[in-house]
């Protein structure tokens, strides 16, 4: 096999330096001896004007360019100038967008000053956007150097056009693995995208760029893909939210991707944010004829909030932080008004992972080594383990393919009875009738995972099979502690390992090397109570938030 695939990376990766080098002004070359944790550096490379407008809340930084006290050049400026540094210290963008971004900017400033109101209601907030999701006339390669130089697209996605009517700048594009099935953001064109609370570890995959780049403050909210996990796992691995909608709440028209038979598994477009309102604000555009409809929740409603805690899913136990993380929150929870808290029991989630696997790559991943051995391209570990390794991924016949269609709507149906009989609460007086509003469970058995070990995406693909929406939260938006401790977390697990997978991820707790990362859960809904999901979230943070205003530091209420 004849490598051609060696200059093409090349080109990639001095296209998206020349990108950087068109933005206007000095850029901080990265420091010598660079800390693991980089983010504790950032905040030292640029000057504080720029540094605290990049720190703003969602919220905060639209309501003060709509309201003209930052200008939206300003604004784009600064986070420009973020995203160069993030990728000098990370690894996490394609290329910079500065004189489209600030041509945009200039735009919305002569908007407001003429108008003195904003254009929609996202006016001047940069958004970044994961390199497979389509703009016009930029290159669209899902992570092969073999679509390089294939013609980019004639227009923008769907999903671009809708935000740049809201008034959005988009400023750069982020990273994308090899395949774009990963959970852990390679490839031959770019490189590793390494996470900035601990560069040993992964950003997350596919779309690891993007939480990279939030994670630095170089974009306040992307956009990103997830099929089995790749908009969750990388946001749980960088502290941020991350929102997986029920399928087509956002539009996928205009997004590149090479798995065949693509609807056997849905693929949904869903936004990374460093907060909750972000995530919202992102949603509430009118993406789709369903608009985003808020939902209030009240702790003086009828009905209790009933939640489900699922501890983890039979066949890989999550490692210490994220057991002491769910205990913290279940002590919360239990002294907040109107809730009601049970366990909640995983329905064959290893089944689950047959299905979906088996639906994964219907041609038995043969597109895929087409595409890299047009120029020689070596496979990817963790792209071998997913197409190669999987005993579930086979060439399938029509028939063949219909049976397992089957497998995944009697599964669905399976999880909705099983849903539905396993959260039946009902006291002596018949006041808790009902099932469960929300699931708590971890979003991966690892807070982020150790470079090329990424194994094990159940946690997520449950739910995408399922087609259940899904939001990634970090644990300190909960007022319960949010980082990994080696004091609390250092005890090793007895009980014997539930699986020979169970057993391998285990292998990868370390106390000292996960010390001061991040700690993330993720909460589920049913199928389009996408709403719920957000209202039940913000809710239960609002009343974590007054209970620590009532009783004192959190550390009193652990387990």
């Amino acid at each position: 096999m004849i490598e051609t695939w060696r200059p093409i990376a090349k080109e990639a990766q001095d296209y998206r330096d020349s990108t950087i080098a068109e933005l206007p002004g000095s850029i901080p070359k990265t420091l010598p001896n660079l800390p693991k944790k980089v983010v504790e550096i950032l905040p030292e490379l640029l000057p504080a004007v720029e540094t605290t407008i990049v720190c703003l809340s969602t919220s905060s930084l639209v309501n003060q360019i709509s309201g003209g006290r930052i200008s939206a050049s300003d604004a784009t400026m600064a986070y420009l100038k973020r995203a160069a540094m993030a990728q000098q210290l990370t690894s996490c963008i394609t290329e910079l967008l500065p004189e489209t971004a600030l041509s945009r900017a200039r735009h919305l400033d002569e908007f407001w000053a003429e108008h003195k109101k904003p254009i929609g209601p996202l006016h001047g907030l940069c958004i970044s956007v994961k390199e497979c999701i389509g703009m016009q006339g930029l290159r669209l390669s899902s992570g092969y150097c073999t679509f390089w130089n294939h013609p980019p697209p004639k227009s923008d996605a769907l999903v671009l056009r809708i935000l740049t009517r809201a008034g959005a700048i988009f400023h750069a594009r982020t990273t994308v693995p090899q395949t774009m099935a990963q959970l852990e953001t390679v490839s031959s064109l770019w490189g590793t995208t390494v996470n900035p609370w601990n560069t040993d570890t992964s950003s997350g995959g596919s779309s690891g760029g993007e939480s990279a780049l939030i994670a630095c403050g170089g974009s306040v909210l992307g956009i990103g893909t997830d099929t089995a996990g790749s908009v969750r796992i990388p946001a749980a691995a960088c502290g941020l939210y991350g929102f997986k909608p029920t399928a087509f709440r956002i539009p996928t028209i205009g997004w590149s991707s090479t798995l065949p038979g693509a609807d056997t598994l849905l693929t949904t477009l869903g936004p990374l944010c460093k907060d909750l309102d972000g995530i919202e604000l992102f949603m509430q555009p009118s993406l789709i004829p369903m608009l985003w409809t808020p939902v209030e929740i009240s702790a003086s409603a009828e009905m209790p909030l009933r939640i489900g805690i699922m501890w983890h899913d039979e066949v890989v136990l999550p490692h210490p932080p994220i057991n002491r993380a769910l205990k913290n929150i279940v002590s919360r929870l239990s002294v907040l008004p109107n809730i009601a808290i049970a366990d909640f029991k995983p329905y064959k989630h290893d089944e689950a992972w047959a299905i979906f696997s088996s639906l994964y790559f219907t041609d038995g991943g043969a597109e895929e080594h087409e595409l890299l051995s047009r120029m020689g391209e070596p496979m990817q570990p963790l792209a071998k383990w997913i197409i190669d390794d999987n005993p579930c991924v086979n060439k399938l016949t029509r028939e063949e393919q219909d049976y397992w269609l089957e497998k995944r709507e009697e599964y669905r149906i399976e999880y909705v009875k099983h849903w539905n009989e396993t959260g039946s609460f009902n006291d002596q007086n018949g006041k808790w009738e009902g099932t469960f509003d929300v699931i708590i469970c971890p979003v991966a058995p690892w807070v982020a995972s150790r470079h090329g070990t990424a194994r094990y995406m159940s946690y997520t693909s449950v739910w995408n099979l399922l087609d259940y929406p899904a939001l990634a939260v970090p644990t300190s938006e909960f007022e319960i502690d949010g980082f990994v401790d080696k004091n609390l977390d250092g005890a090793e697990r007895t009980e014997d390992f539930v699986s020979d997978v169970d057993e391998e991820m285990r292998q990868m707790w370390d106390p000292e090397f996960y010390h001061g990362m991040p700690l993330s859960l993720q909460l589920v809904t049913r199928r389009f109570q996408d709403e719920k999901l957000i209202a039940i979230t913000r809710y239960l943070r609002d009343q974590f938030r007054e209970s620590v205003d009532i009783l004192g530091d959190s550390d009193s209420m652990q387990l």
